[in-house]
């Protein structure tokens, strides 16, 4: 299993990373720690969940597996909060809400320190400044190693790196934003940023959902026991948002090209990503051990240049008018010459 560095001094993590949003919900105690056994095994080191997962049963799960293991000394263990708002707190970024997170994500988690702590969206009602403070004092106690933000536009991000730069204040190490084949709004500016700044990409849902996965047709809406059969409407991967020419494009380029390899469709889709500037590991996540194997087994896959220029033209969202035109050339990497002016 390849190995990165997140960020500037980051903790060094596997490509893959084990992705846990499903644990409680749709994977059961059993198949969540025959998936994290099956993982690991695999040299696999980083897991991630977050305190909203399954209302914290998630965290609990890796918890009580972590016991059973006796020691997590190789793993590097990532959670966030944010979205889940500790009694008497209206949640976000505030020092009580962080403070009474940590310490709940540490009981549910039965660890004495948290690897990478992520802020799992922004808080316009908490200066920046005091959720890097209450950050910084928790990194000093030991309770959090590292620091890290997830689904914030480039302005956002870049206000958190300043205002962290300008007091002596940790700076995160990575961003964990949506990012796919279908889905490359962050190429636009919250790229940029974090090749600017040194702050590694996890990208979540990599598969789109499962859509990259090829499974889902223009024949009609979804049935049975797939994410959008149980419920067509689910967030950014909905049915009907993704039911367009666009998608079937995409999928018919990443369809031709997993043939040529004999590989699954969703080989394709992770070997582009993890080849895309600034990514340093992709959440993988799955109902079932089953495809959480089949879908570890695309590490060895490397497109040819010829293969990544053609899923990046076909999926290519074009490239706004000044000034974001003059950003093809930012940080000395072309990553923007794939998309149509």
């Amino acid at each position: 299993m390849p190995l990165a560095t997140l960020g500037r001094g980051g903790p060094i993590v596997s490509k893959f990373a084990l992705g846990t949003m499903t644990f409680g919900a749709e994977t059961d105690e059993d198949t969540a720690h025959r998936q994290l056994d099956m993982f690991t095994s695999r040299g696999v080191s980083f897991i991630d969940t977050a305190d909203v997962y399954s209302a914290g049963v998630s965290e609990e799960m890796i918890g009580r597996w972590l016991q059973k293991r006796g020691h997590h000394d190789d793993l590097i263990l990532a959670t966030k909060s944010r979205f889940a708002p500790p009694k008497g707190s209206h949640g976000g970024g505030g020092r009580r809400a962080i403070t009474t997170s940590v310490e709940a994500s540490l009981r549910r988690l039965q660890i004495d320190a948290i690897d990478l702590y992520f802020i799992h969206g922004s808080d316009k009602d908490t200066p920046v400044e005091e959720t890097l403070r209450t950050l910084g004092d928790l990194v000093s106690a030991g309770k959090v190693h590292h620091i890290a933000w997830s689904n914030v536009s480039a302005w956002q991000l870049q206000r958190v790196l300043c205002t962290a730069e300008a007091n002596g204040l940790p700076r995160p190490v990575a961003l964990q934003p949506q990012y796919s084949l279908l889905d490359r709004g962050i190429e636009t500016e919250v790229l940029p940023c974090c090749l600017e700044e040194g702050v590694s990409l996890t990208p979540w849902s990599p598969l789109g959902g499962g859509w990259l996965t090829g499974k889902y047709t223009a024949k009609g809406r979804p049935t049975g026991a797939t994410r959008l059969g149980e419920d067509p409407n689910r967030g950014v991967e909905a049915y009907d948002l993704r039911n367009t020419q666009r998608t079937y494009a995409v999928l018919d380029v990443v369809k031709e090209i997993a043939k040529a390899h004999d590989r699954p469709m969703s080989h394709v889709a992770l070997a582009w990503l993890s080849a895309r500037p600034g990514v340093s590991s992709i959440l993988l996540g799955a109902r079932t051990v089953a495809q959480l194997q089949d879908n570890m087994a695309a590490v060895d896959l490397v497109l040819s240049p010829d293969e990544m220029d053609r899923l990046s033209t076909v999926s290519s969202i074009g490239t706004l008018p000044y000034p974001y035109n003059s950003l093809r050339d930012w940080c000395g990497l072309n990553i923007w010459t794939d998309l149509k002016t």
